[in-house]
């Protein structure tokens, strides 16, 4: 065997253990783009949670997105959605969802579609 990095079993078992088998989350209607922060009493009970979730609140200090949260722990983005919603559960982050009425602002989403275009 090579390593724990390169079995392929211990890639699919790892997510299934942090969410508890779990595919969907507590609270379904939280969006990849939903904004995160620690809490006071999740910054005062970090000590006592398991490394994913102690990762969570450490990279939320400064708030930041489901996605981002996804993208620097290298987790698949359901299973952030799932530990994010866990945390949000107990308190431990705010979750900040967007604004339901985007507003139609012609000119800002032609700056982004140029933004985006430049990115290729």
């Amino acid at each position: 065997m090579t390593g724990r990095q390169d079995d392929p079993d211990v890639s699919l078992l790892r997510p299934y253990l942090m969410t508890s088998g779990r595919t969907k989350p507590v609270d379904h209607t939280i969006e990849i783009e939903a904004q995160v922060m620690t809490s006071t009493l999740g910054a005062n009970s970090v000590q006592n949670l398991t490394f994913e979730r102690r990762d969570i609140l450490s990279l939320c200090r400064r708030t930041m997105s489901v996605a981002e949260i996804a993208a620097m722990l290298k987790l698949h983005i359901g299973v952030a959605r799932v530990l994010v919603a866990d945390l949000a559960a107990l308190g431990y982050v705010v979750v900040r969802r967007p604004e339901a009425e985007t507003p139609q602002d012609l000119r800002m989403i032609e700056r982004v579609i140029r933004g985006l275009e430049a990115l290729r």
